[in-house]
């Protein structure tokens, strides 16, 4: 998912990350790959439980490594971070790589200023003063747009709204400069004006300081509004893959379809009813065989010999582009006409 002139910042080779419980192992991601570039935004895209989130705490190291399983690749311009030693992570986290998350209440100490929080992730990779990390943390709380910051740098989360918060988390994350930086769901919680300033936010801040990003959410719309590029994930693998006009405007997975037909278009009749995939995500302790998606499949009859509950479809992926699923090109063309005709025109 790389510009043919553009070397990956972040390469993720093949990685499987599975949880040993009470109950038995779970494969929360199961053989998955993908590359960012610097300067580009990265949507992952799926429901509850898909392994997005599992996927981005593993990049961070946030894992518990005597009960986790870990196997493939994960490079940071050059440095596999799954050989890296817990100090070398700490180095790394906040300073090369950061995470903005859902709950920005939760997330912030109450026990703690603003800009005590931001200035000492300033001050542990820098080591500057106490003087120097308040400056630069009403520095950050300007940045992200945050009046008289001057002032508000010494109120508690408590005395912030939910989109201020959220501000705040992002000016936290960024104030080292990260080149990757993780939004999980950073806007979930807010309502669509506030969300609305968030993204252009992140974008403007991309923009400024060329930053890569990987945007973790169920919302379609707000990777419509972010990506450049989408990942869709379900059952902790990747199905579908290709730029964001590629895969919102002509998808090639039945659950990428179904995630479309499941929210309203703007673009198509206000009168085309929604239609909600039927069944719940399969569970990672026994998933379906074959394909993870078939026992939701609308179109699992259409392929010959069982295909889709026997064997794992592969994933090929040309020019950034692909998708697993055992039907064919002509298959795909013929049972996904309606929504084409449906949502476009």
């Amino acid at each position: 998912m790389t510009s043919t002139d553009q070397q990956p910042f972040l390469s993720v080779k093949d990685l499987k990350v599975h949880f040993s419980t009470e109950d038995g192992i779970v494969k929360a991601v199961d053989g998955l790959s993908f590359d960012l570039v610097k300067g580009q935004t990265l949507g992952i895209v799926g429901e509850s439980g898909s392994g997005k989130s599992v996927t981005n705490l593993t990049i961070l190291g946030l894992h518990d490594r005597d009960r986790t399983a870990i196997e493939g690749e994960i490079l940071l311009d050059g440095k596999d971070l799954l050989t890296a030693s817990e100090r070398e992570l700490e180095r790394l986290r906040g300073n090369k790589m950061s995470m903005i998350f859902q709950d920005a209440l939760a997330s912030l100490s109450p026990y703690h200023t603003i800009g005590t929080q931001i200035g000492e992730t300033y001050r542990k990779h820098t080591g500057c003063s106490k003087a120097e990390a308040r400056k630069r943390a009403v520095e950050m709380l300007r940045r992200v747009g945050i009046p008289q910051p001057d002032m508000r740098v010494d109120d508690y989360p408590h005395q912030f709204s939910g989109g201020m918060r959220q501000r705040a988390m992002i000016a936290m994350a960024l104030v080292c400069d990260p080149e990757l930086l993780i939004a999980d769901e950073p806007t979930t919680a807010l309502d669509v004006t506030v969300q609305a300033q968030i993204m252009d936010l992140l974008k403007d801040l991309q923009q400024e300081f060329g930053t890569a990003i990987i945007f973790i959410t169920h919302d379609l719309g707000v990777i419509a509004d972010i990506a450049d590029d989408v990942l869709v994930m379900y059952g902790g693998r990747c199905v579908e893959r290709g730029t964001k006009k590629q895969v919102l405007g002509d998808p090639q997975h039945p659950y990428t379809l179904g995630l479309l037909n499941s929210m309203p278009s703007l673009k198509g009749s206000v009168d085309v009813p929604l239609t909600p995939i039927p069944g719940s995500p399969p569970s990672l302790l026994n998933p379906p065989s074959g394909c993870r998606f078939h026992p939701r499949c609308a179109f699992a009859d259409k392929v010959a010999g069982n295909l889709c509950s026997s064997e794992r479809p592969l994933l090929e992926v040309v020019e950034g582009r692909g998708s697993a699923c055992h039907l064919t090109e002509t298959q795909k063309q013929e049972l996904f006409a309606d929504f084409a005709a449906t949502r476009h025109h």
